[in-house]
């Protein structure tokens, strides 16, 4: 049994960022939302009436993505300031910082049990992070241009990513290989994602197109044209059954994904829509833009009809299952347009009890309890690291870890700062720069080779060096022999 779809209402809009909103992410309970912002901070709403919301202050750049993780106790945030952090949401706001990426940091995704963390950046790789050991694990180099975006499946087995080359990515995890590729002519995707399935992916493009792919059989199950400019974000609703985009062209559309069609359009913002979100019931959506206006909208879809889908597509998490009926999309490629008899929403034109949110703003600044990168922790872990972990996560830091170790954790580029006053800014860049580089690969390498290996090498250096000496000692003791006898 299930009720008549009702129209999306806008329930409330939040003011406080001061600069365009590029990511939303709700909190697994619904009960709090996080937003990432132009402004360079991060913010946290809480969506009970008269709560105080919260702005966290760490990152130096334009912050371009947040979410948190499935148990909702850390935040993760990514920066045009080529770090990653992640952030324990409450009034305190310890964070960890992640540099591994050696240009802007574009997306960040926790996989569905919050064990891992990939991240896409404009040094045109993606890399995999453990959360247990807060430590890099992997990058994936395939892509020749900027990755716009990289999300990981539901079952976390593969990781699908799109770049301004023009091409969608599907990655294996187990054997870090790529496996499928969709390239297009035209334009290249902004943001993609996997339905709650698994089976499919949509692509928000930058030619106005949204585009879902059979992954398993390779295969354009649809393609619709509704908007008139680029295409920023998508979000799947839980049941599976609908997708939301957000556009440049200002507006968020609703497409029925079973029966193929857009069927709403909704007008709230001022300006460009950078990003769109469903909560995790699909119950309440949220959207942001260039109008740095938060809007929280109540999505009054059929709850009942969405955890009768969520059960069923629980069974179907697998990359190699076949198609089948319940698949519920469209099974040959064919085009959509905007078709008449579609709903049209503006709410600005009927805003009498709309609630409007610009609850008091608490400022918190990020402890410097973070280290660098995974590189810096191997070159100074000691015996106490099984105790208080890799990377140094405040959340994980427990009270019996000596001063030393927390000690460590202070970020290395306060150090950095005395001796690089005398030094010219695009001197000092360039040589960050490189130092991240020597990082990244150093990192890599300690990935990809085994520890006996370079111990091996180390102590072979270390007796060619000893060696030398001693030659040179020898022939020192000779020649002064024989300039004695001389004498």
């Amino acid at each position: 049994m299930a009720s008549a779809l009702e129209d999306p209402v806008l329930e409330r809009y939040f003011k406080g960022h001061k600069a365009a909103i590029t990511s939303v992410s709700f909190s697994p309970n619904s009960k709090q939302l996080a937003t990432a912002s132009w402004d360079t901070f991060l913010m946290l709403w809480n969506l009970k009436p008269q709560a105080r919301a919260y702005r966290y202050v760490g990152h130096k750049d334009v912050v371009t993505s947040v979410q948190f993780s499935p148990q909702g106790n850390l935040l993760a945030s990514a920066s045009r300031d080529r770090t990653v952090r992640l952030w324990i949401p409450d009034k305190k706001g310890k964070s960890s910082e992640f540099k591994a990426h050696t240009a802007p940091v574009r997306s960040v995704d926790f996989s569905s049990d919050g064990q891992y963390l990939v991240t896409a950046s404009e040094d045109k790789s993606i890399k995999v992070w453990n959360m247990h050991r807060q430590r890099f694990l992997f990058s994936l180099y395939r892509h020749t241009h900027w990755v716009r975006c990289a999300k990981f499946s539901p079952d976390r087995r593969l990781i699908v990513s799109c770049s301004e080359d023009k091409t969608i990515k599907i990655w294996d995890t187990t054997n870090k290989q790529c496996v499928n590729n969709f390239s297009d002519s035209v334009g290249f995707a902004n943001f993609v994602d996997f339905n709650p399935s698994g089976t499919c992916i949509a692509s928000a493009g930058s030619d106005h197109t949204v585009k879902l792919w059979d992954i398993r059989v390779n295969k354009l199950l649809q393609h619709y044209q509704v908007h008139n400019c680029g295409v920023n974000c998508v979000s799947f609703h839980s049941s599976g059954n609908y997708l939301i985009t957000a556009s440049s062209d200002g507006m968020l559309k609703i497409l029925d994904l079973l029966e193929g069609r857009l069927i709403y359009t909704l007008q709230g913002h001022t300006g460009p829509v950078f990003t769109v979100s469903f909560s995790k019931g699909g119950e309440q959506f949220a959207s942001g833009g260039a109008d740095a206006q938060v809007l929280l909208w109540k999505t009054n879809f059929d709850e009942l009809h969405s955890k009768d889908f969520n059960k069923r597509n629980l069974k179907r998490l697998h990359f190699d299952s076949q198609p089948h009926l319940l698949d519920i999309y469209p099974r040959t490629p064919h085009s959509h347009e905007g078709k008449v008899g579609t709903i049209e929403i503006n709410p600005k034109l009927d805003i009498i009890d709309l609630q409007s949110s610009s609850p008091p703003v608490v400022d918190i600044l990020s402890f410097d309890s973070t280290t660098t990168t995974d590189t810096i922790d191997r070159t100074q872990t000691d015996k106490n690291e099984d105790v208080c972990g890799y990377f140094m996560n405040p959340s994980l830091i427990q009270p019996g870890c000596p001063p030393a170790v927390r000690k460590r954790t202070e970020d290395v580029s306060d150090l950095l700062t005395d001796s690089q006053r005398s030094i010219p800014l695009a001197l000092t860049d360039a040589l960050e720069h490189i130092m991240e580089q020597l990082n990244v690969l150093t990192q890599e390498c300690w990935a990809n080779c085994s520890k006996p290996c370079l111990v091996e090498k180390l102590e072979e250096r270390e007796r060619k060096g000893q060696g030398i000496k001693r030659e040179e000692k020898n022939c020192f003791n000779f020649g002064a022999a024989t300039d004695f006898d001389r004498g």
